[in-house]
């Protein structure tokens, strides 16, 4: 009896195992998939030896030849998508517009689904809307935000007066940027040597460096936390959302205690009118809600502005002929005018240019966040079922030679047209597309514009001398990230 049990219980092993190498029926092509860990240790492998798993997604694109990539990572079924028309086809299709539901991201809100950024459904609408809706009333896009940005500029200026300072700008970026989406959140700033905003910003950069763009070993298996809990990253984030939670919460009892009819001064305060209208009633503004719409904010946005900034000091160290062109420009058109609005950029396209070109050429985020399919769908006559999470490279779409003939080469001239107009290109694509296109836009490109041409006014950028010249190749995670490198700002 025993052994007819023995022998059942490794058949239905066998089984088990055979099943998890089966594709669904028309999937994609891809890597054979093993039992268990799918595909997970080719693509780390690959991953290690080419620099980041959007290069290993591209590499595998290759040598499958599609551009409709299919894995399995864990248990978990995903589909990377490559080539622009597929892309658009993805990010502007509803289907596509859930988000994957599973440990890592719940641990990333806190072990809720609630937010912004990682919520779907009615909840995804009605909380887009709100934000969408007051971010602009606060100021987004207007004179009032750009004052705000010119604050952290002024300090960030000052900060690097002295002429022949040497930093790594990254590092006095970083608290700036947090601070202009802290005044927009709360309707306050924190001072920069504040011991609560460099561990912050610490943590933030640690998650950023820990995982990959499919959320690393976390999202596939969970119990691993019991066991590698720093290797898995899980104490990182257990220790930034502990410390977010503490600030936000801090905050939003002090507006609570504050609030009165009409306050609309931040975020918070336009939140808690929403929540005082409900009166009672089932709402989805909540307190819980609400902390996670500001975690959002501050992950969604701190990192990626302050990084593509810092890439964009150092592009300047690595071609001092375009720095020459860029200083050349600024002269021309303000001549020493101490002045500078966000509207003058009309009188500056090359300026646009150069940094459209840091958009493509650094590519922060080379692989979108991850969208989960809401139902049977096909995609280039493949059957994509329902529940399968989809990544997008925008690294391929940047780097199509077929459209933009030397993407290898860091050119800003390609964004501007025979008149030496700013020529917009659909196929950059640094924001999204489609109704998940970044919240945020608006005030990252003025906050890049404005800090990008005050402190190019103000200074050249020379590598520090006796420090090692920065190589451009960016460090890999869920986003891409600038080594670290130490410049020299020579007042002009």
């Amino acid at each position: 009896m025993c052994y007819v049990l023995l022998v059942a219980a490794v058949l239905l092993f066998v089984i088990y195992l055979i099943k998890q190498t089966r594709k669904p029926s028309n999937f994609p092509p891809g890597p054979t998939w093993l039992p268990v860990v799918g595909n997970l240790p080719e693509l780390r492998k690959l991953s290690q030896q080419l620099g980041g798993q959007h290069l290993a997604l591209v590499e595998l694109s290759k040598k499958y030849k599609t551009n409709v990539l299919s894995l399995k990572l864990g248990s978990s079924h995903f589909v990377t998508v490559f080539s622009y028309p597929l892309v658009k086809s993805v990010l502007q299709s509803d289907e596509y517009d859930g988000r994957p539901d599973n440990f890592f991201i719940r641990l990333r809100t806190m072990g809720t689904r609630k937010g912004v950024t990682c919520t779907d459904g009615e909840l995804w609408k009605i909380q887009r809307s709100f934000v969408v809706t007051h971010l602009r009333n606060l100021g987004f896009g207007k004179k009032t935000m750009e004052l705000l940005i010119k604050e952290e500029v002024s300090e960030v200026i000052n900060l690097l007066g002295k002429n022949g300072t040497s930093v790594q700008i990254g590092k006095v970026l970083a608290p700036a940027v947090i601070n202009i989406l802290w005044a927009l959140t709360s309707g306050s700033r924190i001072n920069r040597n504040d011991a609560r905003l460099n561990r912050l910003l610490e943590l933030l950069s640690l998650r950023t460096k820990v995982f990959d763009m499919s959320g690393g070993l976390l999202s596939q298996y969970p119990w691993l936390r019991f066991f590698m809990p720093e290797k898995t990253g899980y104490n990182v984030i257990m220790k930034l959302n502990s410390d977010l939670k503490y600030l936000l919460m801090e905050t939003i009892k002090q507006h609570l205690q504050e609030w009165s009819e009409g306050a609309s001064d931040d975020l918070i305060y336009s939140f808690i009118t929403e929540m005082k209208k409900a009166n009672g009633h089932e709402t989805t503004f909540t307190e819980e809600q609400l902390v996670m719409v500001c975690l959002d904010i501050f992950i969604a946005g701190s990192q990626t502005t302050s990084n593509t900034l810092d890439f964009a000091f150092m592009m300047m160290i690595l071609h001092p002929d375009i720095q020459n062109k860029v200083h050349t420009c600024l002269d021309q058109a303000f001549d020493g005018s101490k002045e500078f609005s966000y509207s003058d950029r009309t009188k500056i396209p090359y300026i646009e240019a150069v940094l459209l070109e840091i958009e493509r050429f650094c590519h922060v985020t080379p692989v979108t966040g991850p969208r989960r399919v809401l139902r049977d769908t096909t995609l280039e006559g493949y059957y994509i079922p329902q529940g399968t999470i989809v990544l997008v490279s925008s690294y391929s779409v940047h780097n199509d030679k077929d459209y933009w003939g030397d993407p290898e080469v860091f050119r800003p001239e390609r964004f501007l047209d025979d008149k030496g107009k700013v020529l917009h290109h659909d196929r950059l694509i640094t924001f999204g597309l489609g109704r998940r296109r970044c919240l945020g836009e608006i005030l990252a490109r003025q906050c890049m514009f404005i800090f990008f041409t005050e402190i190019m006014r103000k200074f050249e950028i020379t590598v520090s001398p006796g420090t090692k010249k920065p190589t451009g190749v960016p460090l890999p995670g869920i986003t891409l990230t600038p080594e670290e490198y130490t410049a020299k700002f020579i007042g002009r």
